[in-house]
C-alpha cells in the first residue's frame, strides 16, 4: 500500500474515533432537553416565575358582549339636490346675475329677463276682460228679462273665461321674467352675464342644495340584507374628519353592473360646510351579535394554517377555537379586535400562545370563579 492510501486511511479513522466519543457540551444539552419544562398560566398583573425551569404563559377571562356589527362602504358625498335653473321666457337679460358661491333662499332673484311687450300684453288682456265681464253681465240682465237668448249668453260666458285666461296667461309670462331660486342653496355656476339672449330652456345657474349633505356608497348583494333604513353610520372622509348620519335610502333594485344597493346617509345637522365629491369610508351599524373582544397579538393559526385562538377549559386542558373577525377598534390606547365561535365565558391565552399546544395540560394559577 501506498505511503498516501495509509495516510489517508490513518485520518479516517482518527475521525471516526473522535465523534464516536462522548463530549461534555452535547452532554448537558441532552441532558437540559430530557428536564421537563413546566408551563405556568398566570392572569394578566402577576410577575412571572424566575425558575429556569419554568415556562409561564398569560391568560385573561373574558365574557361575550354585544356588538353592533358594522358594514363598511365606500363612498362620496352629494348634495341633497344640484338642479339647474332654466329660463321659461325668451329674452335679453337685465341686472346682474347672482354670482357664483352666493347662499340664496328660496325665492331669491337668480337672473333678469327684460319685460319688454309683457306689460302691454298683461294691460290689454285686462281690458278685455273688463269688456267680457260687462257685456255678460249686461247680458245676463237681459236673459232674465225675455230678452236675451241662451245662445248669446252662452258665446259671452266663453268669451269672458277666455278674457281671464288670457290675463293669466300675460301674468304668468311677467313673472316668468324674473327667475328666482326653487330652495335654499349655494349659486354653484352662473351660465349667463348680462345682455345675454337667454332662449326657452337656457341654463340661468344652477343651485346646490347641502342642506343636508348626503353620504352616498354601493352594498354588496351579500350584505345588503343586515342593514335598513334609520341605521346609525359614522364616515371618515378623505380629509381626515369624521362625520355621522342616519340611512336615509336603501335600493331595493340592484345595479346592473356590480350587483350592488345603493345607499344614502344623511348627514347630521352639525357637520356643515362638507363640499360634494368627497370620498368617505362609511361604517354602517348591522345587526346586534354576542362577540368577545380580544387582543390581535392573540391570535394564532393551526396546523392547517386556519385563525383561531387559544384557550383553557376547567381541566386546564388548552383547546384551540376557530373564529371570525367581525369588526375591530382603531383606539390606539386600547386597540382590539371582536371576534364569534365561542360560547359563554372563556379563559383566552393571551402571551405564550406559540408555546402551548390543543390537548396539553397546564399548570394554571387562575381563580375560576372571578
Amino acid at each position: 500500500m501506498k505511503k498516501q492510501q495509509l495516510l489517508a486511511v490513518a485520518i479516517l479513522a482518527a475521525v471516526v474515533a473522535w465523534m464516536a466519543l462522548p463530549h461534555n457540551a452535547e452532554t448537558v444539552n441532552l441532558a437540559s432537553l430530557q428536564t421537563p419544562t413546566r408551563v405556568v398560566v398566570l392572569p394578566e398583573g402577576l410577575a412571572e416565575s424566575e425558575s429556569p425551569g419554568v415556562v409561564t404563559v398569560r391568560a385573561e377571562r373574558i365574557s361575550p358582549q354585544s356588538y353592533t356589527e358594522k358594514i363598511r362602504v365606500r363612498g362620496q358625498t352629494q348634495a341633497f339636490r344640484h338642479v339647474e335653473i332654466r329660463a321659461e321666457e325668451a329674452g335679453r337679460v337685465i341686472g346682474e346675475p347672482v354670482a357664483r358661491g352666493a347662499r340664496v333662499q328660496k325665492g331669491d332673484l337668480l337672473c333678469e329677463i327684460a319685460i319688454d311687450n309683457r306689460q302691454v300684453n298683461l294691460d290689454e288682456s285686462l281690458s278685455r276682460r273688463e269688456q267680457a265681464q260687462f257685456e255678460y253681465a249686461a247680458a245676463l240682465d237681459l236673459q232674465e228679462k225675455g230678452l236675451q237668448s241662451d245662445v248669446i249668453v252662452a258665446q259671452l260666458k266663453a268669451a269672458l273665461e277666455s278674457s281671464k285666461a288670457s290675463v293669466a296667461r300675460a301674468e304668468l309670462a311677467l313673472a316668468k321674467t324674473k327667475i328666482v331660486a326653487p330652495f335654499d342653496g349655494v349659486v354653484e355656476t352662473r351660465i349667463i352675464e348680462v345682455g345675454d339672449l337667454l332662449n326657452i330652456g337656457t341654463v340661468c345657474a344652477s343651485v346646490l342644495d347641502d342642506s343636508p349633505m348626503l353620504l352616498v356608497g354601493l352594498v354588496p348583494e351579500q350584505e345588503v340584507g343586515a342593514l335598513s333604513v334609520g341605521a346609525q353610520v359614522s364616515g371618515r372622509l378623505l380629509s381626515g374628519e369624521f362625520v355621522e348620519g342616519t340611512v336615509s335610502y336603501l335600493a331595493r333594485a340592484a345595479d346592473a353592473i356590480s350587483r350592488s344597493y345603493r345607499i344614502e346617509i344623511e348627514v347630521h345637522p352639525q357637520y356643515q360646510n362638507l363640499r360634494e365629491g368627497i370620498t368617505v369610508e362609511l361604517q354602517v351599524n348591522a345587526n346586534n351579535i354576542n362577540a368577545y373582544r380580544i387582543p390581535s397579538s392573540a391570535l394564532t393559526l393551526d396546523d392547517t394554517g386556519a385563525i383561531g385562538i387559544k384557550t383553557l377549559d376547567r381541566n386546564n386542558t388548552v383547546q384551540f377555537y376557530n373564529i371570525q373577525i367581525v369588526g375591530d377598534e382603531t383606539n390606539q390606547l386600547d386597540p382590539g379586535i371582536w371576534v364569534t365561535g365561542m360560547q359563554g365565558d372563556i379563559t383566552l391565552v393571551t402571551l405564550g400562545q406559540e408555546i402551548v399546544f390543543p390537548g396539553q395540560i397546564v399548570e394554571v394559577n387562575f381563580d375560576w370563579d372571578q
